[in-house]
């Protein structure tokens, strides 16, 4: 009996042992700051890319990733370094740096104990990377900071250090002076890894307790599910569990995320590895669930989980309405990489058959079109993005309306609420006054201004979710000059008075052009779309009336004139009656074109509303 306790206690030691020789750590930064391109010099140090695998970018493996040198989907690599005569795993994962893939970014914090914080050396603290900090100073992570792109000339070492040690509180020799281009530094990193950041704490006695921190879909296997094991151990074969989605499957192969997958027969406490059981369909698999046995299930499910709720939503329609069934498998392919994209079917009297997509900010929405025209080689119309908004009627109901057709009637309705943001925007100082005018105009306000430095000021706003869906972001960007870095999180919703703005032509309503909009605005929104579609729709035989409207009240209108053709032409001299009697003819013809001419709608007419202030 004490033989066999003998035993387990030795391997329990044994497996504390190797804890102490794992580190799971996480890359966090402002977009372009080099954190892919330092994390490929952590790659080549610890010779987990060969010369033959060496390229740019190696965990950023989607085209449109590399071509925009942003990180849309997070990556985990497992990396080994031997340091003092001892060998460790490095677990890495690479976490996107934009705001609309914020969640992600939080359950792949949560599978850590430490994060490497890279801020660019020219450019200094922006608002991701305070955003990003935060989220894993709640999750009590070992910030590291790193000073990258070194070797610059514009470089500004002794600047951007004060700004660190203001918001870390750290000391100026914590900072780690690296370039992520020539690899000076990277080994002084990889030690402070070492020595900084904590092993995995757990137990490996207690029940199986794993945090999927994200998922990928593979066209012969299914979803592969990757994961994080804060207790106990999973061997291939087992039965295990999804808490959340409460669906059993069987561990078919389980292993460790190295440039390629590698088969294990059993992985324990501190590991990050993946799972495949067959999984067809991306709703089954959420990120941020919990694995755990069937049998001897944990006790509670990892804190922190939540469906991904779209912020963003706007109609995605075929140009060629024949194309409808391809345009939904397209839409079924996407969706199982990329679980965060919502649709459903929807028909619009002037587009025909469609889909009403929810997507998690505009980002995300401009990769998906992208996405579709590549990788399917989808021709589409999107309609005018718009939020989610909350009406309340008169019976005290409260209904979600994701496109401006579902709003009920005016008579109805007793008010609308619309989602606010908290948005934090980090300027040089020489900007605050144009960047307060742009908030103020989207209805914004201002709750908070910090200095970080002499010349560079923090401003905390608060303001409606759908006035920064167009294109506060670019105007932003060029009021700046490229300098104002911006982030938000949702903060809940507030009435507001917002109206449905129509748009008619010749009298009928074009629905896939109307949109909520504050009453304030909707005049000089309306007579803007007015000027813009009498530019893009082209003249017919007979005058086409363009008008924006508030329920039955016009707004604003624009007249697209007819093209006029010469009937008397061919009278050659003789009686001024002949050419009357024409013009009689020409001028019944047009009456009833009119009552029966339909207009065509060019697809450029769609995009109007994102292009108002070109």
């Amino acid at each position: 009996m004490s033989f066999n306790r003998d035993i387990k206690i030795h391997k329990i030691n044994r497996i504390f042992a190797r804890m102490e020789h794992i580190r799971n750590f996480c890359i966090i930064a402002h977009i372009d700051h080099g954190k892919s391109t330092l994390a490929d010099r952590l790659l080549e140090l610890t010779g987990t890319v060969t010369d033959r695998d060496r390229q740019e970018q190696v965990l950023d493996d989607m085209e449109l990733e590399r071509e925009r040198g942003i990180t849309i989907k997070s990556h985990a690599i497992q990396m080994d370094y031997q340091f003092e005569g001892k060998k460790y795993v490095f677990n890495l994962i690479d976490t996107p740096g934009h705001v609309d893939f914020s969640y992600e970014v939080s359950r792949s914090i949560a599978a850590c104990e430490g994060a490497l914080l890279i801020i660019d050396a020219t450019q200094g603290i922006q608002a991701q990377t305070i955003s990003n900090l935060y989220l894993a100073i709640e999750h009590d992570l070992e910030i590291i900071p790193v000073l990258n792109k070194m070797d610059l000339d514009n470089a500004m070492p002794e600047e951007v250090k004060d700004q660190i040690v203001d918001l870390l509180g750290c000391d100026y020799e914590d900072i780690i002076e690296a370039s992520g281009k020539t690899g000076y530094g990277v080994d002084t990193i990889l030690e402070h890894i070492i020595q900084k950041v904590p092993a995995p704490k757990g137990d490996p006695e207690a029940p199986l307790q794993a945090l999927i921190f994200d998922s990928v879909f593979n066209s012969f296997r299914g979803i592969i599910a990757y994961f994080r094991i804060f207790s106990g151990e999973i061997r291939k074969g087992d039965l295990v569990k999804f808490v959340n989605t409460k669906k059993e499957y069987e561990a078919n192969e389980i292993g460790v995320l190295r440039l390629k997958q590698e088969q294990r027969q059993v992985l324990r406490t501190g590991d990050v590895g993946y799972i495949i059981s067959g999984i067809k369909t991306s709703k089954e698999v959420k990120v941020g669930d919990t694995i755990t046995h069937v049998e001897r299930p944990c006790a509670k499910a990892i804190e922190g989980f939540e469906n991904v709720k779209p912020m963003v939503f706007a109609g995605i329609y075929p140009i060629d309405p024949d194309e409808y069934e391809e345009l939904r498998t397209s839409m079924e392919k996407l969706q199982l990489n990329d679980a965060s994209l919502t649709w459903e079917p929807e028909s619009s009297a002037a587009l025909g058959f469609g889909f009403r997509c929810g997507f998690l900010g505009m980002l995300h929405m401009e990769i998906i079109q992208e996405r579709l025209d590549r990788e399917f080689d989808m021709n589409v119309i999107t309609t005018v993005p718009n939020v989610s908004y909350q009406v309340v009627t008169n019976k005290k109901e409260r209904i979600e309306v994701h496109n401006p057709s579902g709003l009920p009637e005016q008579k109805y309705i007793e008010h609308i609420e619309e989602p606010y943001i908290k948005a934090q925007i980090i300027t040089r100082s020489d900007y605050i006054g144009s960047i307060m005018k742009l908030c103020l105009d989207k209805r914004g306000e201002l709750k908070n201004q910090v200095y970080l430095t002499t010349d560079r000021v923090e401003l905390s706003m608060e303001m409606p979710l759908g006035e920064i869906v167009f294109d506060f972001y670019d105007k932003l960007k060029s009021i700046s000059k490229g300098y104002a870095s911006f982030d938000y999180h949702i903060t809940g919703y507030k009435p507001a008075k917002l109206v449905k703005l129509d748009i008619l032509l010749n009298g009928e309503s074009v629905d896939a052009l109307s949109t909520l909009i504050h009453h304030d605005n909707a005049y000089d929104f309306g007579r803007r779309i007015c000027e813009k579609l009498k530019e893009l729709i082209p003249r017919q035989q007979f005058d086409i009336a363009i008008q924006a409207a508030i329920g039955a009240k016009i707004i604003a209108r624009e007249t697209v004139k007819a093209v006029r053709k010469d009937v008397t032409a061919k009278c050659y001299g003789g009686d001024i009656t002949r050419k009357r009697k024409l013009l009689e003819k020409q001028k019944k013809g047009k009456k009833r074109m009119r009552q029966v001419g339909n207009v065509e709608v060019p697809q450029s007419a769609f995009l109007v509303v994102l292009r108002l202030n070109d």
